[in-house]
């Protein structure tokens, strides 16, 4: 039963590894502004946070109907903490920022983008580390 767990996992990791790797290309396009770009990133990343919810649903509600490792239970809780983290907290600011930009201000400083690119990196680890523990 822990290939099902597995399977989401994988699935979300691919989805989180795609999306970080599209977001700063984006911005490189010929034509896309800053404002376009921020626009574009704004749709992209709700609906990737969407996708992430059902699919970490997904996971804990197969995960729970099978023996599992101690390891994967702790991971799994912290993939789901940094999810909270990012979608309540980090990304509604960042919407804020983003709505500044695309109106033509220039916002205050923050450090929410960098910290929500670091628990994207942390949690591209912790997926890892989840479905290397279910291989185990």
């Amino acid at each position: 039963m822990t290939s099902l767990p597995l399977a989401l996992a994988c699935i979300w990791l691919g989805m989180v590894l795609a999306i970080s790797i599209e977001a700063p290309l984006k911005f490189r396009a010929p034509g896309i502004t800053l404002p376009l770009g921020l626009g574009i990133g704004r749709l992209v990343f709700r609906a990737l946070n969407s996708a992430e919810i059902v699919l970490a649903a997904a996971t804990a509600i197969t995960f729970a109907l099978a023996p599992r490792p101690m390891a994967a239970t702790v991971l799994l809780i912290a993939l789901a903490l940094t999810l909270v983290v990012q979608v309540t907290v980090l990304r509604p600011r960042l919407e804020v920022r983003a709505e500044l930009v695309i109106a033509g201000e220039t916002p205050p400083k923050s450090r929410s983008h960098l910290v929500y690119i670091a628990l994207e990196g942390l949690k591209v680890l912790m997926l890892i580390a989840f479905a290397i523990v279910l291989l185990s």
